[in-house]
Protein backbone atom coordinates (compact mmCIF):
# COMPACT_ATOMS: atom_id res chain seq x y z
CA UNK A 1 0.00 0.00 0.00
CA UNK A 2 3.07 2.50 0.85
CA UNK A 3 4.64 2.23 -2.52
CA UNK A 4 1.51 2.55 -4.49
CA UNK A 5 0.50 5.94 -2.64
CA UNK A 6 4.50 6.66 -3.15
CA UNK A 7 4.29 6.00 -7.06
CA UNK A 8 1.49 7.37 -7.25
CA UNK A 9 2.89 10.95 -5.52
CA UNK A 10 5.73 10.81 -7.55
CA UNK A 11 3.26 10.67 -11.07
CA UNK A 12 1.63 13.03 -10.09
CA UNK A 13 4.14 15.69 -8.78
CA UNK A 14 6.38 14.53 -12.01
CA UNK A 15 3.63 15.14 -14.24
CA UNK A 16 2.47 18.54 -12.51
CA UNK A 17 6.12 19.64 -13.61
CA UNK A 18 6.06 19.36 -17.08
CA UNK A 19 2.87 20.52 -17.55
CA UNK A 20 4.05 23.63 -14.97
CA UNK A 21 7.39 23.89 -17.12
CA UNK A 22 5.65 23.65 -21.03
CA UNK A 23 3.30 26.28 -19.98
CA UNK A 24 5.22 29.05 -18.67
CA UNK A 25 5.84 30.55 -22.13
CA UNK A 26 1.94 30.97 -22.21
CA UNK A 27 0.91 34.25 -22.55
CA UNK A 28 -2.23 34.52 -20.06
CA UNK A 29 -2.57 38.33 -20.96
CA UNK A 30 -5.17 40.27 -22.96
CA UNK A 31 -3.70 42.28 -25.46
CA UNK A 32 -3.95 46.22 -23.71
CA UNK A 33 -2.77 44.36 -20.13
CA UNK A 34 0.99 44.43 -18.56
CA UNK A 35 0.79 41.20 -17.43
CA UNK A 36 1.68 39.50 -20.69
CA UNK A 37 4.41 37.28 -20.73
CA UNK A 38 6.64 35.92 -18.27
CA UNK A 39 9.85 36.98 -15.93
CA UNK A 40 13.17 38.50 -17.44
CA UNK A 41 11.55 41.76 -19.36
CA UNK A 42 8.64 39.76 -21.14
CA UNK A 43 6.18 42.24 -19.37
CA UNK A 44 4.60 42.48 -15.53
CA UNK A 45 4.88 45.38 -16.12
CA UNK A 46 8.06 45.68 -17.91
CA UNK A 47 9.22 48.78 -20.52
CA UNK A 48 10.32 46.13 -22.71
CA UNK A 49 7.33 44.34 -23.41
CA UNK A 50 5.54 45.84 -26.81
CA UNK A 51 1.88 44.03 -26.06
CA UNK A 52 2.13 42.39 -28.68
CA UNK A 53 3.27 38.68 -27.47
CA UNK A 54 7.20 39.62 -27.89
CA UNK A 55 9.38 40.42 -24.99
CA UNK A 56 13.06 41.71 -25.46
CA UNK A 57 14.54 38.46 -26.44
CA UNK A 58 11.86 38.78 -29.89
CA UNK A 59 10.86 35.42 -29.36
CA UNK A 60 6.69 35.31 -29.75
CA UNK A 61 5.33 34.25 -26.41
CA UNK A 62 1.93 32.38 -28.09
CA UNK A 63 2.73 31.59 -31.63
CA UNK A 64 3.86 28.35 -32.16
CA UNK A 65 4.88 28.25 -36.13
CA UNK A 66 7.32 25.62 -35.64
CA UNK A 67 10.53 24.42 -35.31
CA UNK A 68 13.32 27.22 -35.69
CA UNK A 69 16.79 27.66 -36.85
CA UNK A 70 19.20 29.65 -34.38
CA UNK A 71 22.37 30.84 -35.27
CA UNK A 72 24.41 30.73 -32.14
CA UNK A 73 25.90 34.21 -31.51
CA UNK A 74 23.64 35.27 -34.18
CA UNK A 75 25.32 37.92 -36.60
CA UNK A 76 28.70 37.22 -34.06
CA UNK A 77 28.48 33.51 -35.11
CA UNK A 78 30.75 30.91 -32.95
CA UNK A 79 34.60 32.37 -32.31
CA UNK A 80 36.49 33.59 -29.29
CA UNK A 81 35.64 35.98 -26.86
CA UNK A 82 32.19 36.43 -27.08
CA UNK A 83 29.96 35.40 -24.01
CA UNK A 84 27.63 32.28 -25.01
CA UNK A 85 25.75 31.93 -21.85
CA UNK A 86 24.82 35.68 -22.13
CA UNK A 87 23.90 34.73 -25.51
CA UNK A 88 21.95 31.77 -24.84
CA UNK A 89 20.32 33.69 -21.79
CA UNK A 90 18.78 36.47 -24.21
CA UNK A 91 17.33 34.23 -26.63
CA UNK A 92 15.88 31.69 -24.98
CA UNK A 93 13.26 30.51 -24.40
CA UNK A 94 14.60 27.02 -26.85
CA UNK A 95 12.25 24.46 -27.67
CA UNK A 96 12.17 20.81 -28.87
CA UNK A 97 13.16 20.34 -32.72
CA UNK A 98 14.80 24.17 -32.47
CA UNK A 99 18.31 23.35 -34.87
CA UNK A 100 21.22 25.32 -33.49
CA UNK A 101 23.57 26.08 -35.91
CA UNK A 102 27.33 27.18 -35.28
CA UNK A 103 28.84 28.82 -37.50
CA UNK A 104 32.68 29.26 -37.51
CA UNK A 105 35.42 29.29 -40.38
CA UNK A 106 37.82 26.54 -41.07
CA UNK A 107 40.85 26.33 -39.81
CA UNK A 108 43.56 28.41 -42.14
CA UNK A 109 46.39 30.76 -41.73
CA UNK A 110 44.92 33.35 -40.53
CA UNK A 111 42.22 31.76 -38.44
CA UNK A 112 41.75 29.87 -35.40
CA UNK A 113 40.29 26.52 -35.41
CA UNK A 114 36.52 25.69 -33.16
CA UNK A 115 34.78 22.79 -32.65
CA UNK A 116 31.67 21.82 -30.96
CA UNK A 117 31.55 19.30 -28.03
CA UNK A 118 28.85 18.23 -25.97
CA UNK A 119 28.99 17.68 -22.59
CA UNK A 120 26.58 14.35 -20.79
CA UNK A 121 26.34 16.93 -17.73
CA UNK A 122 26.62 19.71 -15.64
CA UNK A 123 29.90 19.02 -13.53
CA UNK A 124 31.98 17.98 -17.02
CA UNK A 125 30.74 21.33 -18.54
CA UNK A 126 31.49 23.35 -15.51
CA UNK A 127 35.02 21.68 -15.06
CA UNK A 128 35.23 21.50 -19.27
CA UNK A 129 36.13 17.86 -18.93
CA UNK A 130 36.55 16.95 -23.04
CA UNK A 131 38.03 12.99 -21.96
CA UNK A 132 34.03 13.11 -20.97
CA UNK A 133 32.64 15.18 -24.18
CA UNK A 134 31.56 14.25 -27.36
CA UNK A 135 32.51 15.98 -30.36
CA UNK A 136 29.69 16.68 -32.40
CA UNK A 137 31.01 19.18 -35.19
CA UNK A 138 34.78 18.76 -35.82
CA UNK A 139 36.77 22.05 -37.55
CA UNK A 140 35.97 22.25 -40.77
CA UNK A 141 32.01 21.20 -40.17
CA UNK A 142 31.11 24.80 -39.49
CA UNK A 143 31.60 26.37 -42.67
CA UNK A 144 29.61 27.10 -44.97
CA UNK A 145 26.02 27.21 -43.98
CA UNK A 146 27.19 26.05 -40.38
CA UNK A 147 27.14 22.60 -38.51
CA UNK A 148 23.06 22.00 -37.52
CA UNK A 149 22.13 20.41 -33.99
CA UNK A 150 18.28 19.82 -33.51
CA UNK A 151 17.46 20.05 -29.63
CA UNK A 152 15.53 16.24 -29.56
CA UNK A 153 15.00 15.42 -26.20
CA UNK A 154 13.94 17.49 -22.74
CA UNK A 155 17.37 18.02 -21.19
CA UNK A 156 19.99 20.39 -20.54
CA UNK A 157 22.40 20.74 -23.21
CA UNK A 158 25.84 21.62 -22.60
CA UNK A 159 28.21 23.19 -25.52
CA UNK A 160 31.23 24.02 -25.65
CA UNK A 161 34.71 24.47 -28.04
CA UNK A 162 37.01 21.96 -27.63
CA UNK A 163 40.04 23.52 -29.56
CA UNK A 164 43.15 24.39 -27.71
CA UNK A 165 42.83 21.61 -24.99
CA UNK A 166 39.83 23.40 -23.92
CA UNK A 167 40.96 26.70 -23.58
CA UNK A 168 38.46 28.28 -25.16
CA UNK A 169 35.37 26.45 -22.89
CA UNK A 170 37.84 27.47 -19.52
CA UNK A 171 38.17 30.68 -20.14
CA UNK A 172 34.62 30.59 -20.22
CA UNK A 173 33.81 32.39 -23.30
CA UNK A 174 32.96 29.60 -25.64
CA UNK A 175 30.29 27.68 -24.07
CA UNK A 176 26.67 27.83 -23.17
CA UNK A 177 24.28 25.45 -22.20
CA UNK A 178 20.24 25.42 -23.00
CA UNK A 179 17.18 23.68 -21.64
CA UNK A 180 14.53 23.14 -24.53
CA UNK A 181 10.80 23.44 -23.40
CA UNK A 182 7.71 21.99 -25.07
CA UNK A 183 5.85 24.41 -27.76
CA UNK A 184 2.42 24.17 -27.18
CA UNK A 185 -0.66 24.36 -29.61
CA UNK A 186 -3.77 26.48 -28.73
Amino acid sequence: MGFTFAYQLILVVATASVLGVSLANKDWGSPNSNYTGWGWGWGWGSSTSNHTGQGFNNHPLNETQGSKKIIVGGSENWHFGFNYSNWAFNNAPFYFNDTLVFKYDPPSNTTVPHSVYLFPDRWSYLNCDLKRAKMVANTTEGGGDGFEFVLKRWTPYYFACGERNGFHCKVGSMRFMVMPLFRWHY
